[in-house]
Parts: structure tokens; C-alpha cells; sequence
């Protein structure tokens, strides 16, 4: 199937001779599995003249990385939307697909690694607060009727039930290893599971999206985030035992450095899933 990469093009706080911003590219590679190896990961990265940000350059850059790595990834996830023209313009010149992502978790590692211990060692370092990335998020969207599951019901897994998540049965999936997010095998991971004859169509509709989070938000609707902007809603939370399982839910998700889950079965007697995400809630960089 090929590789999924992370990308990030922008400014770093590096200034050049003429006193202008240095830029990067930063490219990784996306784990997939819980049991993958991050060292493993390729990984690439350029620093960028001021002068040459363009397309052309992330294009070459990108040639000079894919010629690296050994092979074309299948689709490359960004998070900076202000950078979007520039991004799809060099993948679509490569014949690469490029998609506004919040999941690019192993990227914001990276980045905040660089940021306290690469760039301060750089000449013209210039010791700046590192912006973050200003959403303008959508409201959230009703599902379609034909995907709304039957029934749904928060559970827990502890952190160590995903080692041998490669071997379960399932239709649809990505996760990562929990070492990314710094939770131990002991950590409750709390998860949202739903239950649906349709279980199939509406695994395979949630795999053809970013799938970034799910949270409760101040309405007590049960929102699923995707993409870079875009949200959904799963269900209304209206039961007041339920409403008290979904403050668990936040509060343990909280304890998990956000890392929580979302699966799909036909019936509760299903030992297979149609689908099963592991996820994480962050802030992007």
C-alpha cells in the first residue's frame, strides 16, 4: 500500500546574514501500528533560504527525500493550512495526494524536539514563542442518516491491551505506538464503541477521512474531529448517567496525554471490528 508522510514547510527561528527567516521542510514518515519502531521511521530534513520558498523548492526537496527513503508515499498529511496552496501544488507536480491533517503526531514530536534542542544550537538562533496553528473550525456537521450507528457506549482498554492490536480482526484501522504520546502499558485508555448493522459502510466512510479526535464538547454532543478543520456529530448525550460517562471520558482521556480510541462492531457479541482507530487529542504547534 506505500507509506503515509507528515510534512511541515515554514519559517524556524533562524535568522540568515541578511536577517531574514530561515525556513524548513521536515518530512516523516507515519506510523501506523502500535507495535512499530519509531527509529525505524524515515525522516528527512532541509533548511530553506528565505529567498526560495516556493513550490519548485518543495518539490525538489520532496524528489530529494522520496530518492532518499527509496520509495513515493502513498499520500502526505500537513497541519499548517496557511501553507496549503504551496503543499498541494508541489505533491500535485510529484502526483502525490496532500491532505490538511490534524494527525500528524509523530511530526509534532519531531518539531517540538528541534524547537528545544536543534534550532537553539543553530547561528542566528533567535529565541522566539512558537505560534500556534489558528483554526477556524466549522461547525460541527450532522452525520448521514445512513451512517448514524444504532448504539454506542463508552469503554476502557489499559495500555498494554494494544500490544497485539496487528493481530485482531479488523476491517479498518491506524494507530501508533503509545511511546509517541508518553503513556505507560498500566494507563486506562478510554474509547467510544459503536454498534451498527452497518458497521461496514460506516467503517469504511470514517477511513476515507483525517480522523483526528473524538471529544465531548460543551453541548454534551459526542463530536468526532476530522481533516484539518472539519467535525461531526456522532450523538447527542442527553441521559444524565451518560452525560456523567462522558465528563469520565474527558477526564480520563486527560490522564492518557489524550490518547483515546474509536471502534466499530455489528453487534456487542462481535469478537471483530469494521473498524478501530487509535487516537490522540493535541495542540498542533
Amino acid at each position: 500500500m506505500g507509506s503515509i508522510w507528515e510534512l511541515d514547510f515554514y519559517s524556524r527561528p533562524i535568522l540568515d546574514e541578511n536577517q531574514k527567516k530561515v525556513w524548513e521542510v521536515l518530512v516523516c514518515q507515519t506510523p501506523l501500528e502500535t507495535r512499530t519502531k519509531i527509529d525505524s521511521l524515515f525522516r528527512f530534513a532541509k533548511y530553506c533560504p528565505s529567498t526560495e520558498v516556493n513550490s519548485a523548492w518543495l518539490r525538489t526537496a520532496l524528489e530529494e527525500a522520496i530518492g532518499k527513503a527509496g520509495e513515493t508515499p502513498r499520500r502526505i498529511r500537513f497541519f499548517r493550512r496557511q501553507m496549503n496552496n504551496m503543499i498541494t501544488k508541489a505533491c500535485k507536480d510529484l502526483g502525490i495526494p496532500a491532505e490538511p491533517s490534524r494527525r500528524t503526531l509523530l511530526l509534532k514530536q519531531w518539531l517540538q524536539q528541534r524547537v528545544e534542542q536543534v534550532y537553539p544550537q543553530e547561528p542566528g538562533y533567535q529565541a522566539s514563542t512558537n505560534p500556534s496553528v489558528n483554526l477556524e473550525k466549522s461547525s460541527p456537521q450532522r452525520l448521514p442518516d445512513a451512517l448514524e450507528g444504532k448504539q454506542w457506549t463508552f469503554v476502557t482498554l489499559k495500555g498494554a491491551d494494544f500490544t497485539g492490536m496487528h493481530e485482531w480482526e479488523i476491517g479498518f484501522s491506524e494507530a501508533f505506538p503509545l511511546e509517541i504520546a508518553q503513556v505507560s502499558p498500566e494507563t486506562p485508555i478510554p474509547g467510544v464503541l459503536i454498534y451498527s448493522p452497518r458497521a461496514l459502510p460506516i467503517a469504511g466512510w470514517m477511513s476515507g477521512l483525517e480522523l483526528a479526535w473524538l471529544k465531548v464538547d460543551q453541548g454534551a454532543r459526542l463530536v468526532l474531529e476530522t481533516g484539518a478543520t472539519e467535525s461531526w456529530i456522532l450523538a447527542n448525550i442527553k441521559n444524565p448517567q451518560t452525560i456523567a460517562e462522558a465528563k469520565g471520558f474527558e477526564e480520563a482521556k486527560q490522564k492518557a496525554n489524550g490518547v483515546h480510541f474509536l471502534a466499530v462492531q455489528s453487534n456487542p457479541q462481535e469478537e471483530s471490528f469494521a473498524g478501530f482507530w487509535l487516537l490522540q487529542e493535541v495542540n498542533l504547534p
